[in-house]
This record gives C-alpha cells, structure tokens and sequence, in this order.
C-alpha cells in the first residue's frame, strides 16, 4: 500500500509527465510562471530564456508545456479583466448619460465615450431625417474636415447609409478599396478629406426603428474585432436609450413650457372675462337705471383707464369725461364702420356707433396706445351699449316730439279747447300763459329732418315746443328764455345764427310776439310765416326778422296793421324833437322830400335860407342816422310822413306820435 509521501510524488510525477524525475529547477521555474500570472505579467515576461534554462531535456520540456498552459491562462484572464473593464465603461456611460438632461450634451457625451473606449482617432454619430429619407452628420470628436461634418449620406449609400438602412453593423479595414459600400462623390470626397480609412459604424435601435448610426474610424487601415464591434453596438444601445429619453424630456419640458404659457393665456383670459363682466353689469345698470350718455361715458373712461368722447351722427359732441373736446375723425369712423371693428387713428381709439347699418354716432378712446384685444372688444362691446341707449333716448325724444308736435299742430290751427290745450302743455312742462314768441324756421340748404331735429333740441334746452307744420319748422318757447330777449326780432336774428353754426347751412328764421294765451298762437303763426316770406322774396334768406323790422313791408303784410307804431318807430326821434324843442323838423322833412330832395326848392317852398335848410337836415340825420337817404330807407320815411300828415289831419293828440 503506498504511503503518503508516495501519492504525493505520483501526483506531481502525473501533471508534469515525468514522474518523480522533475528536478528542483524545474519546480522553481514553474513557481515563477505563477507568480507572472499573478501579476499579470506580459507576454515577453513569459518568453524569458532563463525560465527555460534547466539541467534535463525532461524539465524543459516540463517548462515549455507549463508556459503555454500560462500564457493560455493569462490570455484568458486578460480577456476577463478587458470585459470587465468594458462593461464597467459601460456602466459609466449610462451613469453619465442618465444625468444629462440636453440633448446635445448626451449626443457628445456619447461620442466623446466611443473614442475613449475603443482608442480610434475619430468617432461620430448621425440621426435619421425620416422627412427628407436620409442621414445627416451630428456630432464629431476627433475630426477636422469641415465637409466631413457637414455630409448627408442617402439611404445605402456608403457605410453608414448602408448601417443606417438594414439596422446591422458594418465595418471596412479600408472604406476606398472597399466595394461593398455604394460610394459617392461626395462621401468618398468627405473622408478622403478627413483621411479616414477603417470604418466601425453600428445602429442606434429603439425597438425595430433606427434613429442614427454610431461610428468609430481610425485613419490607418486596420481590421475591428469583434469585441469592439460588440463593445461599440452596446454603447450605441445605451446611447438611443439616453437619446430617446432627453427626446422626450425635451418634449416634457416643451410641453410644460407651452403649458405654463397655456395656463398664463387662461389667467389672462379669465381677468380680461372677469373685466368684460364687470363692465357688463355698470354699463348695463346705467343704462336701466336711466343713465345717460355721460354716465356711460364716465364709466368707459373708468374701466379702460382713458379719456371718452362720444359724438352723434353729425359729429356734435353728447358726452366727454376726462379728456379736451376734440372733433371725430370722419376717416376713422368710416373704418370702424366698415370693418365693424374698433379703429386706432392719429393716437385715439374709435368706434363707430351702429344699430344695424345705421351710423347713430361714435365714440372714442384717448390715452390708451396699447389697448389690447380684451380692451379691445370691451371697448367695442362699450360701443353696444351707446347704441342702445342712443337708440333709447332717440324712440323717447321721437315719441316726446311726437306729443309736443301734436300740441304744437292743435295750437296752431284752433283743433282743441284752449283749456284742454293748456292742460297738455302743462304736462309736458310748457306755461302756455306766459309770453311767448313763434318761430317759424325755413331752409332749402338742409333737409326738414336735420332742421327739426335742431330745433327740437332748442325747444328742449328752452323748455317750448318744436314740431313740423306745412312745409316750415316752427318754435315756440317762452318769451323771456335765455337767447329769446330783446324781443322777436333781434331773438329770430340769434335764432338764425345759432341754427347757422349748429347745421352748417342758412337758415331763414320769421318771428312774432310776445303771444299769451293758446287762442292767439294761430295767428302769430300766419304772421311770423309771412314774415318768413318776405325775408325770403327780399334776398334775405339766413337771417331772422320779425315784421316790424321790414318796414313799410312789414305794415302792409301785418295782420293787425299799427300805423302809430310804424311811425313812431320810423319818425320818433325827429317827432320827440319837435314836440321837446317847439321845432317843426318834421315839415322840413317833407319840403324837402315833396321837392324832390332838392334843397334849394326845398327852401323855397319853406321860406327860409338855403343854409337853414342844410343846417335843419344835418340835425335830422343826427336823430334818424346817417343812412335816413338811402332810397329804402327814405321811402319808409316819406311813407311814415303821409300816415303822420294824415293822423293829423284827422286830430289824434300829437303826444300820440311822441317818442
């Protein structure tokens, strides 16, 4: 039975093939060949000549087969090692791709990897353009040719059209000698620049799609294993992981992005629905608590911050608050109403007020240059509710016109009782026993809509009644209201020029008064309408007048002729003259009229000097003016001196004719 010592020497006579004939040399080299594996010697460590220097041909031979059994061993562990080196890159990478949050930072942290990994001179990478159906350059690291960085490769076409196409690996020792690529002009000229010669090229893959193509290229020929090749597709799995992900977390951060922007456009939105309500509600509650336009336009300037102005049809001002009068512009309401929206002309906001297609008015926003669209259509829908209360205010004017014309058509032609008639005009505020002067108001220049309309608004200020009648306008208002003193004539003189400035046209204006009671309104009219008349057929159309003041005419068209009155009006300074002074100017007068106004015959006749004459003369043109000879003028005189003449022939009191 063997011992001990003897299993122990069959043993190590066993692995070495030579039995207990190994020698002490030999053990001591295969000792060494251990320590090399463990220190991971290289391979010329391993080929020293001393290890096979022994004393027997059987412990060389014993050394030589334990030396390749080594250097298998340390191949074996050199590729351990190489891998592990590898996949902890690896593990590196998608530690480093994981916390890159930007896309292009991920795509040259790839790039910059590949290279430091598989140790070539350049590395790069391309994405698909799905639009236009090819690859294009992305991102470069090592390389130096412009062209290079810039190249498109079509699908097929070259290496990486070709990797890019059929999502598998593809690699050349040599790309221009390589003619299982499909070159093209612009390829083979871009890497010929770049100097490149073996080409690495493996598929970025996101499930079955392709999204790019990443490369490595050496610019001396050489062939890749197939460990880099390997080494390289896992870096490019990770690398379309860590792409696709900062994809999407650049479409999250868009989308949070458009969503904050979503969200302050909804903010903005409710604010600016949040003010079109509050506006909403005032102006609404103005126009039913019976506001007018100057509430409305206080309450506009008050919301949009700003100065209003709102004007009618015919560009008269009905409302202003805070801002200067100022006229519309005609060129700017035409816009607004014809493009239905609010318009910016000249630094102020206008908005043409409609019912329909029928212009009522505008109004306009100062102070505001940058009115936005909320404040925009706000101000528009402010112009909604200025129709609407215009077109209140004008069914009530029309309907308070209406009433008032009706009383003004029964006073003047006699229709109704005088107590009933002064009854309704108390109603509507009208004293009818109070002085009153009749108008009657005349113009070919406007129509009678536009001239009712402005004397309805004077009737209204001046509390007296307006209405149609036949083919004229006719006012009546109290006697002693503000622009009616001074009596008919010099109030139908200011009524004519009012109207004037007001219409932009002549309008001709007859007046009577003062008128008392409803029984006598009839016949003021007739008159005030024949003095309408002959103002007219005298060339004087666009002034005002009563009859008195047409002279003779105005005696002869008067209904009720006042013959003392015309001559006192005509002669009585010079009467007041005489009867003061004991003088007989007045025979004077008619001497030399009768003469022909000639005074030397008129001097004849009277008896006296020439010089008495001329002196007696310039004393009347002192009293009667400097224009008694104007022919007009003269010929009411010489009419005022026959009705005196005949007075006192008939015996009235002279005082009669005092001034």
């Amino acid at each position: 039975m063997p011992t001990t010592e003897d299993s122990g020497t069959r043993g190590t006579g066993e692995l070495t093939g030579t039995g207990a004939r190994t020698g002490t040399g030999a053990l001591s080299r295969l000792r060494t060949l251990l320590e090399l594996l463990d220190q991971g010697a290289p391979v010329e460590a391993f080929q020293d000549p001393e290890l096979s220097d022994t004393d027997s041909d059987v412990d060389a031979a014993v050394v030589a087969d334990a030396t390749r059994v080594a250097l298998r061993i340390r191949r074996t562990l050199g590729q351990h090692r190489r891998r592990e080196a590898e996949l902890a890159a690896l593990f590196d990478t998608a530690g480093d791709l994981a916390r890159l949050r930007e896309p292009d930072a991920v795509l040259k942290a790839i790039v910059h990897r590949a290279k430091l990994l598989l140790g070539t001179d350049v590395t790069y990478l391309s994405l698909n353009d799905e639009e236009a159906g090819d690859t294009y350059m992305r991102v470069t690291d090592g390389s130096v040719s412009a062209a290079f960085q810039q190249v498109r490769l079509g699908m097929g076409e070259g290496l990486g059209g070709l990797v890019a196409e059929t999502a598998r690996p593809y690699s050349t020792g040599d790309y221009r000698d390589d003619r299982r690529f499909r070159h093209t002009t612009t390829i083979d000229t871009a890497v010929t620049e770049e100097g490149l010669r073996a080409i690495l090229g493996v598929p970025l893959r996101l499930g079955t799609r392709v999204i790019g193509v990443l490369y490595a290229a050496d610019r001396t020929a050489r062939t890749f294993t197939p460990d880099e090749v390997a080494l390289l597709s896992s870096l490019a799995d990770h690398a379309a992981i860590a792409i696709d992900g900062a994809r999407l977390l650049d479409e999250t951060r868009t989308a949070l992005v458009e969503l904050n922007a979503a969200s302050r456009t909804i903010e903005a939105h409710n604010e600016a629905m949040r003010r079109a309500e509050d506006a909403h509600d005032r102006l609404t509650d103005l126009v039913l608590r019976g506001g007018d336009v100057t509430d409305v336009a206080t309450a506009i300037g008050t919301v949009l911050q700003g100065g209003t102005l709102v004007h009618d049809a015919e560009g008269a001002e009905l409302a202003r608050a805070g801002t200067d009068p100022r006229p519309p512009s005609a060129e700017a309401v035409t816009a607004s109403r014809t493009g239905g929206r609010a318009v910016f002309v000249h630094g102020t906001w206008v908005c043409a007020v409609l019912a329909g297609q029928e212009l009522l008015g505008s109004i306009a926003l100062t102070g505001r240059a940058d009115l936005d669209d909320a404040d925009r259509r706000l101000f528009e829908r402010a112009s909604l509710v200025t129709a609407l209360l215009l077109l209140l205010r004008r069914s009530v004017a029309e309907t308070e016109d209406r009433i008032r014309g009706e009383l003004l058509g029964d006073l003047l032609t006699r229709a109704a009782d005088p107590a009933g008639l002064s009854a309704r005009a108390r109603r509507l505020g009208v004293d009818l026993g109070r002085p009153h002067a009749v108008f009657v108001l005349h113009s070919t220049a406007v129509p009678r809509a536009r001239l009712l309309a402005a004397a309805a608004r004077i009737a209204q200020a001046r509390k007296g009644l307006a209405g149609p009648h036949h083919e004229d306008v006719v006012l009546v208002c109290a006697a002693d209201a503000p622009g009616a003193g001074g009596g008919p004539g010099p109030a139908a003189a200011g009524l004519a020029g009012e109207l004037r400035q007001a219409l932009a046209a002549p309008v001709t204006v007859g007046a009577v008064g003062p008128v008392t009671g409803p029984a006598q309104f009839a016949d003021a009219y007739a008159e005030a309408r024949r003095c309408r008349t002959a103002l007219c057929a005298l060339g004087r159309e666009g002034t005002g007048a009563a009859l008195h003041d047409l002279g003779f005419l105005g005696v002869l068209l008067g209904d009720q002729t006042d013959l003392g009155g015309y001559v006192r009006q005509t002669l009585g300074p010079v009467l007041a003259y005489d009867t003061k002074r004991g003088t007989d100017l007045t025979h004077t007068l008619r001497a030399y009229f009768d003469a022909g106004a000639s005074r030397s015959r008129a001097a004849e006749a009277l008896h006296v000097h020439v010089n008495t004459v001329v002196q007696r003369l310039e004393r009347i043109g002192s009293l009667l003016g400097r224009d008694w000879q104007r022919p007009e003028r003269a010929l009411e005189l010489q009419l005022a001196l026959r009705i005196h003449q005949v007075n006192r022939h008939d015996g009235p009191d002279p005082g009669d004719f005092a001034a």
